[in-house]
This record gives structure tokens, sequence and C-alpha cells, in this order.
């Protein structure tokens, strides 16, 4: 199967407890010609994890476990091609839920997240800006509540202000704390008094999002799951909020937090457990008019994988069936998976359209055109490429190795910035037996045109 734009950028399969995919921005694919290549370092490839790349202002930097493992962080002037490297008190096991975020205050500092699952918070900040070798092993943040630690995500404010959220617990027994960071202090504090989301030890939560969207505000929609056994997802839910601290349904109302299985304001679709719900795909998207629609996939009444989209319409929730593959993904069970069906969130296209790319282990890769108030498919459009042919071949000579890619966790001044290295696919965050791949080469490539 040709790679597609979208398939290339799931980096991580990490589907026991969560899979955010990594996709492009919008607009990445209107040009692959490669300006630039800087080899950063040789990387441990007997597994996936999620990398991460930062670019702020003059300067770039990349978090990694190279070679052996070692959690590392190297940086660079843009104008320069040598990295400065700097080796973190951490090493990473065969867990590909333990990936790395990062983050850049508004002091210019520097924040370094990476290694968890289900572990004590492992937390690095710099103590001079933009400088990694003053990175320092904190490791706390508010001093409660951080002994088990999953999926951490750095979001940042339009004021600047840093945000840090993570799962407190277990898959099926967890709940998400919300911090917010004071840059002149130097300290965390709960943004929220209370989780966000509590599955009370019966369940969790699993978000996607969240995100800010063209309307000002942040959406998220989240699916619930009541074990660590991926197939039982069930009920997606959604909420918006104008600060990430007061919360509200659709149509307004306010949420009570936190939120819990039996906040029943916030239900989308209350499909039960082993119904196809899986949280590799659940997003938010939008159309034209700025109306938040989402995307996620479950079984049809034939039993059948799907993609479905559901969007607020005339006072309820309209869901419809976008998809029409003859063909039921069985998943189930923990650890992380290979994800067989994925597809980004829509957005509006051209001439009052949406579009929606999708990726499927049978038909493979593509771009839906969609009507924008039926949902209904107009058109199939072929995969638009992150990475022109040459750096989307594997290279390693090593049997089933796949490329990763992440984007920019920043934003270049020209073009864009993306991290590519090679590794095994997942295998459920077990131990492989030797022999293994010899490193990969972990590279930033600037992609973008030549006019």
């Amino acid at each position: 199967m040709t790679p597609s734009r979208f398939l290339i950028a799931l980096a991580m399969l990490i589907t026991s407890g969560f899979c955010r995919p990594i996709v492009a921005e919008p607009d990445a694919a209107e040009s692959n010609a490669v300006l630039g290549r800087w080899e950063v370092d040789r990387v441990w490839a007997g597994h996936p994890v999620r990398f991460f790349l930062l670019t702020a202002g003059d300067r770039q930097f990349v978090s990694y476990y190279d070679a052996d493992r070692v959690l590392t962080v190297a940086s660079r002037d843009l104008n320069s091609r040598e990295w400065i490297k700097r080796k973190l008190d951490s090493r990473v096991g065969w867990d590909s839920h333990n990936g790395i975020v990062m983050a850049r205050d508004m002091t210019g500092r520097l924040h370094l997240a990476a290694n968890m699952h289900v572990r004590p918070l492992v937390y690095f900040r710099t103590s001079r800006p933009d400088d990694i070798t003053s990175f320092e092993p904190i490791h706390r943040m508010v001093g409660q509540d951080e002994q088990r630690c999953t999926y951490p995500v750095f979001i940042s404010r339009p004021d600047g202000t840093l945000v840090f959220y993570y799962r407190d617990g277990a898959s099926g027994r967890g709940r998400q704390l919300f911090n917010v960071y004071d840059a002149q202090s130097q300290t965390w504090r709960r943004l929220l008094s209370e989780p966000l989301w509590d599955g009370r030890e019966e369940m969790s939560a699993y978000p996607s999002g969240p995100i800010l969207g063209p309307d000002g505000w942040w959406h998220v929609c989240w699916m619930w799951r009541d074990t660590s056994d991926c197939a039982t997802n069930h009920t997606l839910c959604y909420a918006r909020s104008r600060d990430l601290e007061n919360w509200e349904t659709v149509s307004g109302q306010p949420v009570r937090l936190p939120i819990t299985p039996e906040t029943g304001s916030v239900v989308v679709d209350p499909t039960p457990s082993r119904s196809g719900m899986i949280n590799v795909c659940h997003r938010v998207g939008f159309d034209h008019q700025k109306r938040a629609i989402l995307s996620y996939h479950k079984y049809d009444a034939d039993g059948k994988s799907q993609i479905f989209a559901a969007r607020w319409e005339n006072g309820q929730w309209m869901i419809r069936q976008v998809s029409n593959w003859d063909y039921r993904w069985e998943f189930g069970g923990g650890g992380s998976i290979v994800t067989e069906i994925t597809a980004g969130p829509m957005r509006p296209a051209d001439s009052g359209r949406l579009q929606q790319e999708f990726q499927h282990a049978r038909y493979g890769s593509g771009v839906w055109i969609l009507e924008e108030e039926t949902l209904a498919v107009l058109e199939l459009q072929p995969p638009k490429p992150l990475l022109p042919a040459a750096l989307a071949k594997v290279e390693s000579e090593f049997p089933e190795m796949q490329v990763r890619t992440v984007s920019d966790g920043g934003k270049a001044a020209r073009g864009r910035f993306i991290l590519r290295w090679e590794t095994l696919p997942a295998n459920r965050d077990r131990p492989r037996d030797p022999p293994y791949p010899p490193p990969s080469r972990l590279e930033v490539i600037l992609l973008g045109s030549n006019g």
C-alpha cells in the first residue's frame, strides 16, 4: 500500500491506553521540496515511542531516546548544523506509551515530561532560557497524585500561559488532572480543583484534545473505557470551554466537575462496550461555519468497521456514517496494538466542501471530499504525501522496519520541519527477542517550496 500523508504521520500506535494520531498541519502537503536535512543522532529502533520536535525563534529542540534508550535532548541554532546534546537521567523500556512531550514557557525556559505509564512523574525543566545544558530533574509539580502518571500533555493558552495535564491512575480506573504554571515564580498549581474527568476507579476517559478551535473555544471529545482491554471503549462525549477552567455542553449548559460516566449532558453517542469504538481516531474537526464535527470509529448495523461523524444540529447530535467498508477490524486486549483503521478530523475544503483523510489496512489511504450539510462523500481523492517518495521509503534493511515522523510542535519562519526516524512496529509493549535492528538515523527535515 502506498504510504499516505496520514499513514506516515501516525508516528505512534499506542492503543492500549491512548493513541493521538500525529498529523501534519492542514496545508502541510502543498509543497514537499526538501529544503534541508540535519542528522541529529542515532536512536533506538526496537519499538516505536513518540519523540518531540520544537522550533522556537532561531532555535530548534529535539527530544528522543538515543541508541542506548537514554532520554536525550538536542538543540541547535537554525543557522547551524551543529547539535548540542544533553542526556537526562531516564531510560525507556519496551512500553510504546512512554512518549516525550516538551514545551517552552513565556520566559524561554524549556519543560519536558516523558517515560511514564502509570509511573511517578518524570519532569525536567531548564534553569536558563533555551539552554538545554541547564535541564534539571524536578519530578514534582504540585506534589499530590503524581505517582501514577500517564499521557502527559502541555498546552499553551493564547496568552502564553503553560498548562499541563495527565492521567492519574490506570486504564479502566483513571482521572485527568490539570496544572497551570506561573512563569515568574516557576511554580505549578492545580488549574482545576477537581479532575476534568474522573472514572471513579471504575473506568477511564480517553480524550482527544482539548484543541483551540477557529471559534476561540477549546473543544474536546472523549470515550470511556471499562478496562485495559481496548475493546471496552464506549460512549462518545463532548464538552467545550473558553478558558480550560469553566466547561459547558455543546448547547451552553454548565458542566459540573469532575465529569464522570454519570454526566449525561455531555453524551454524544451512547454506543456500548465492544461495539467497535477505539481511541485511535476520535477527533474534533470543524466546518466552514466553525461548527464542531466529531469523527470516530465503531461498528455499523452489520458489524462492519466504519467512520462516523456527529454534529450538533437543531438542538440535537446528528450522527452520520461516512465510510461504507465491507470489513470488520476485530481488536481487543491490552498493550500497544497495530492500528488498522484511522481517520483525521474533518476540515474546510474549497468550494464550500469538507475534506477528511483516512487510512485502511485493506482499502488503502485517501481523502474524502464531503458535502458540508449532509456529510455525504462526493469524491475520493488520492492521499497527499507528507514526505517525498524517497524519504517515505524505508532505508533500513532490517525486516519489518517502518518510517516514523513527528510534526513540529513550534513554527518555522519558512516551510515546515518534521522529525524522521525508523523503528519496528508496536509489540503490545512486550520485549522482543534479539536480534534487534541497528540504531536508526534521526533527522530533522525542512520541507517547503523552492519558489
